[in-house]
């Protein structure tokens, strides 16, 4: 309804018009256009208050201003924009480099081709969980037969997965995550609604709990912090610290989840990155974890499927719900209804990459990673560092070096190593609170573009 100032505005001009009479036709006509312009906005107004716009889910109101990743190629394009000739190097986000194994190309190359027959037609599978044959071979190649091929549900790559077991279990349930830890964990619970109603501030979300994993306690968190009946994430080798959880590590970890009533959810996407055959590369190497932990796994680190995508969720049928209900059959519920499988190219992909020679290839592209973690690594302990305080670490198990520059903004020692190396790196503060201070470095890159990298940053000075 028209109040206020303009109200008073119509009501003189009606004063006006009668005052005036026909003698000021003009003012008339003027007024008169006026009137009934207001009086169209009026009806504007009317209409659209009988009617409610759709309500924006007060989940994503609450999310950080930005995703990690977006936030550096915004940084990088404006810094390439202003200096045309840099050559920039790129150490920061994990995205592989290298080519596919022959041996996993000239496979899918074979089904892709059998597609366009009638006899090696495939169209969707009659299970969402994926490939028969596929889920039997990562059941022997991956756990040794341990994990049946029921509890293992193919899909298009951990990160999909992780998003469909916030929405899984939902907004009641507490959270507890390693800080700092993949920015996925902490989105993800936001959006479903289990992360609060308050926004994010520089110490997180009000009620996420988060597991400081610093140097002093060797990047395993102190579990007396989390809430009973929480979801607990767990990234092992971690990103992006690259730090290996220990079999007593994860032995603490089973053994609290299982008296607390809490699920594990065990981010394993780097486990083929483990040399040390110490280190378990499955949580289903602990006796007990297959009554509190969902296993997530990849293709995308160690068989170059950033961009194919393919990986796999483990759901044992001993997780329960606390109505005795069991976890495995909602998340199947959950795959059929808002997933119609993996490609059948990739997991035709994941099937050869898994075989002997597959097997062999990953295990190559594996070592020229970690190679280039070691150069990276190298370059970091050169003297101009040691001389900034620079703390390194990286335990050889992971694609990733992770380093402290005590004192400093991780952004900002991101904007001064692209500004004087023309390199790219992750700032830790995208990662957690605790991540602040710290820089995240990929060891993903061709080795000549690592050793351009690195001979760059031995010339690095704050």
């Amino acid at each position: 309804m028209i109040t206020g100032e303009i109200k008073n505005k119509i009501d003189s001009i009606w004063d006006d018009f009668f005052s005036a009479g026909m003698s000021e036709y003009l003012t008339v006509i003027e007024q008169f256009s006026y009137l009934m312009f207001i009086h169209s906005l009026d009806e504007v107004e009317n209409e659209t208050e009988q009617y409610e716009m759709i309500k924006r889910n007060k989940n994503y109101t609450n999310l950080a201003k930005g995703y990690l990743f977006p936030e550096i190629a915004k940084r990088r394009k404006a810094f390439q924009a202003q200096h045309p000739e840099a050559k920039i190097i790129s150490l920061g986000i994990g995205n592989t480099t290298e080519p596919l194994a022959p041996h996993i190309v000239e496979e899918m190359k074979n089904f892709v081709e059998a597609l366009g027959t009638k006899e090696g037609y495939e169209g969707y599978q009659d299970d969402s969980a994926g490939m028969p044959k596929l889920r039997e071979r990562i059941s022997k190649a991956i756990y040794n037969g341990e994990i049946k091929p029921s509890e293992i549900f193919v899909s298009d790559g951990a990160k999909c997965d992780l998003g469909r077991l916030q929405a899984m279990f939902g907004a009641d349930v507490n959270v507890a995550v390693q800080d700092p830890s993949y920015p996925v964990y902490v989105d993800g619970t936001v959006m479903a609604g289990a992360g609060g109603k308050e926004p994010v501030t520089e110490n997180g979300f009000k009620d996420i709990t988060y597991m400081p994993c610093l140097p002093e306690n060797g990047f395993f968190p102190d579990l007396s912090v989390v809430k009973k009946d929480s979801l607990i994430y767990i990234c092992s080798p971690n990103n992006p610290t690259g730090a290996v959880a220990t079999k007593e590590n994860l032995f603490e970890l089973v053994n609290f989840a299982k008296a607390n009533g809490c699920v594990v959810l065990f981010d394993a996407a780097y486990s083929a990155f483990i040399r040390d055959e110490n280190l378990p590369k499955s949580i289903y190497e602990i006796e007990g974890a297959k009554d509190c932990a969902i296993e997530m796994q990849s293709f995308s680190k160690p068989a170059g499927f950033t961009g194919v995508r393919l990986g796999w969720c483990v759901v044992p049928e001993n997780l329960k719900f606390d109505d005795g209900s069991k976890i495995a059959d909602a998340w199947a519920r959950i795959t059929n209804t808002a997933f119609n499988g993996a490609s059948n190219i990739a997991q035709a992909g994941g099937f050869a990459a898994l075989d002997e020679t597959g097997l062999k290839e990953m295990q190559e592209t594996i070592s020229y990673y970690l190679e280039n973690a070691a150069l990276i690594r190298s370059a970091l302990e050169s003297e101009n560092f040691k001389v900034m305080g620079v703390e390194v670490y990286s335990g050889g198990n992971a694609p990733y070096v992770w380093a402290k520059f005590p004192g400093k903004k991780s952004w900002d020692v991101f904007d001064q190593i692209l500004s004087q190396c023309n390199v790219v790196v992750t700032p830790g503060a995208g990662f957690g609170p605790s991540g602040e201070s710290f820089i995240r470095f990929s060891s993903f890159g061709h080795r000549e573009n690592i050793q351009e990298a690195c001979e760059r940053l031995k010339l690095f000075k704050m």
